[in-house]
């Protein structure tokens, strides 16, 4: 565990400065922190000012809800924009994201974080509503589905497409491409689900510590993750990248420097993760993610192509994605 590699090499290590959406995703239940976040980022809603002007929509006032960006997107197809709106990694911003920004469960065992035997159950009523939203836009052309991972971004960037659920860390891409003034803004939501919104969930990467090492090489590890969490170092990396900023000192650093002013949006990932986490909103643990966000991928392109009806691909997902749990519980029992 992080925290014992860091302690046992005499650097003070408090989880409290965390900020808590990161520093949850990677702690056992015993409250240990198991690894260190190094790249941590989350989803938020990037938008075209120029086009919004354009189609006589307020720069500044980004949409908040679903029904509100559903309206955005209609102004902007009737200005003559071909492509409103588009989402990258649709499984992670549209089911996981989603559902922890609604308070809402993805899956069982509080999405994982209870044990192996958790199962999916995205094919809830309000999961439903949302996907039929979405596809009700698609074929009215005002959602445009521009494929699987983060290849949509550039479709953002390019100005093809005038609004993009995506990662937070698409900032500095699309600082350096972008041709067109740009802003952030959180991932939309339903007002009318109780307790919205909540936190959205992490995404990104972090470092693990192996056994059997040599103590010289723990006390060399410990020296870079005490340099990675110094306040000056996460302020840098998340002012040049988006990714957030794994520590409230500099968060907080960033925000005194004046950085939020002169970006603003900027702030939005943080904004959106330093909320207190609920038990269906902590992340989302589960066995075999990838073959799972692959299974979505494949059911929600037959709902975007119109050969398949909203709740039949959420069952479909939700039963081929249980049998990959099932799987994987049973090959890592004992």
């Amino acid at each position: 565990p992080v925290g014992k590699v860091l302690s046992d090499a005499g650097y003070k290590f408090d989880p409290k400065a965390y900020i808590p959406a990161v520093v949850g995703y990677y702690t056992a239940p015993s409250g240990q922190m198991l690894s260190f976040p190094l790249n941590s980022s989350t989803t938020v809603l990037n938008y075209n000012k120029d086009l919004f002007k354009k189609a006589g929509l307020d720069p500044n006032k980004p949409p908040q809800t679903w029904p509100e960006l559903a309206l955005a997107a209609a102004k902007l197809k009737a200005s003559g924009h071909a492509c409103p709106f588009t989402t990258s990694w649709q499984s992670w911003t549209q089911l996981e994201s989603f559902s922890t920004w609604h308070n809402t469960l993805f899956a069982t065992q509080n999405n994982g974080f209870g044990g192996p035997s958790a199962r999916l159950v995205f094919n809830s009523p309000l999961h439903v509503r949302h996907i039929e939203n979405l596809a009700n836009m698609a074929q009215q052309g005002l959602f445009h589905y521009r494929g699987r991972g983060n290849k949509p971004d550039a479709a953002f960037y390019s100005g093809e497409c005038a609004m993009a659920t995506a990662s937070s860390s698409t900032y500095a891409t699309i600082k350096k491409n972008a041709k067109f003034d740009f802003g952030i803004a959180t991932l939309p939501y339903y007002p009318d689900v109780p307790g919205t919104p909540q936190n959205t969930v992490i995404g990104g990467a972090s470092l693990w510590v192996m056994s059997g090492k040599k103590p010289a090489e723990y006390k060399g590890v410990a020296a870079f993750f005490n340099f990675l969490t110094d306040p000056a170092i996460q302020a840098k990396s998340h002012q040049m990248t988006g990714y957030l900023p794994i520590t409230l000192a500099s968060f907080e650093l960033t925000e005194k420097s004046g950085f939020y002013k002169q970006n603003p949006g900027t702030d939005t990932a943080v904004n959106q993760m330093i909320r207190k986490t609920t038990d269906k909103s902590r992340g989302i643990r589960l066995g075999n993610m990838l073959q799972i966000r692959a299974i979505v991928d494949e059911e929600l392109e037959e709902v975007w192509g119109g050969k398949k009806s909203v709740k039949d691909a959420l069952d479909a997902a939700v039963k081929r994605g249980n049998e990959q749990l099932e799987r994987f519980e049973k090959a890592n029992k004992g």
